[in-house]
């Protein structure tokens, strides 16, 4: 019997909005149905003070798709979560689709004071933890709800509509911090983390990775001076750029801002695909592996054989980026020894 392949769960990103407010919608659909027609299972989208409620934008990426499943960033001050979890029943019941979660306890100090919201970074993975504990409770189809926490309650609260069953939310928790961890082992939900990169002289720690997932942008070509020619125009040096990522920083009590700001462009070394240039001038909140087909499915592999099986990709930039991720993806699996026929996993 051939061996199985490692499972996948790859996600893209919906992109966040733009002063192309006219087109966002369209871009908002476009990306749903090109990510689920190159194999992805869903993608992640965005929640903050300056962009759009991430409900409204899983309505449409709900309405474009088949069979793709919205990841979406939740944040304990912008709803309650019997919202949130009325929100999850309530597309169950009219789409018959499951939707993912993405908890995150927000790390924009700025956004976190325009709502009044002083808690310390520990207490808020705390507050998460009860937070989501309670979504899932109200959706498990039990009945009535009590719970008595620090940060919430409810007594006697009911679902209506109830969560169609087999459509429980996938649970993923961002953030790298020993309190995002505990967080993440206490819901069993799959931490993401930015990686760091592998191989002798680095910090890179795949260990850390077994069960867990990354975020991570992909440009592979043929050859290794085609990928860079690539990434440096679609991310050119800009010291405005790097100003702005550096009062990003001033903003954020986030340990994994922290670290990635303090790295170097290239910290794998010269040969190595990993490169901050885009997370170095805030063109993009993640690092990115570069380099031609061979190079970059050989890294993911890499994460692959630690046990990482959930990658979130960057924001796409080009209508063909989901189809050469996939790609490369499927490349990986191959390499970290599933069947020549293992793809990625909807």
């Amino acid at each position: 019997m051939a061996e199985e392949a490692p499972e996948l769960r790859l996600f893209a990103t919906v992109p966040p909005l733009t002063a192309d407010r006219d087109g966002y919608l369209g871009t908002v659909r476009r990306t749903a149905r090109l990510a689920e027609e190159a194999g992805f299972r869903g993608a992640l989208v965005y929640s903050d003070n300056n962009t759009v409620d991430p409900w409204v934008v899983a309505q449409e990426v709900l309405t474009a798709t088949e069979h793709f499943a919205p990841l979406v960033a939740v944040q304990p001050v912008y709803a309650h979560p019997y919202a949130v979890a009325k929100k999850i029943a309530s597309y169950g019941v009219l789409h018959g689709r499951r939707i993912a979660l993405n908890l995150v306890a927000g790390g924009v100090v700025g956004d976190l004071r325009a709502l009044c919201d002083e808690t310390p970074h520990d207490d808020r993975y705390l507050r998460l933890t009860e937070y989501a504990q309670l979504v899932v409770r109200l959706l498990s189809g039990t009945g009535p709800v009590t719970f008595e926490g620090r940060y919430y309650r409810a007594r006697d609260l009911p679902m209506v509509p109830a969560l169609p069953a087999g459509l429980a939310p996938e649970l993923y928790m961002s953030g790298s911090s020993e309190a995002g961890s505990r967080a993440a082992g206490e819901l069993g939900a799959v931490p993401v983390r930015y990686p760091l990169p592998s191989g002798p002289g680095t910090e890179g720690d795949l260990g850390a990775l077994d069960g867990g997932g990354v975020r991570i942008g992909i440009i592979a070509r043929d050859t290794d001076h085609e990928a860079w020619t690539a990434a440096h125009e679609r991310f050119p040096a800009s010291r405005a750029g790097r100003l702005a990522q550096m009062l990003a920083r001033s903003v954020s009590d986030s340990e994994w801002v922290a670290r990635l700001s303090a790295s170097d462009e290239f910290p794998g070394g010269p040969d190595s695909p990993y490169w901050m240039g885009p997370f170095r001038t805030y063109a993009t909140y993640c690092p990115y592996l570069v380099g031609s087909h061979e190079k970059v499915e050989a890294e993911l592999a890499r994460y692959l054989d630690a046990g990482c099986r959930t990658f979130i990709t960057d924001t796409a930039r080009a209508d063909s980026d989901h189809a050469a991720t996939a790609a490369a993806f499927a490349g990986a699996l191959r390499r970290a020894g599933g069947p020549a026929a293992a793809r990625v996993r909807p």
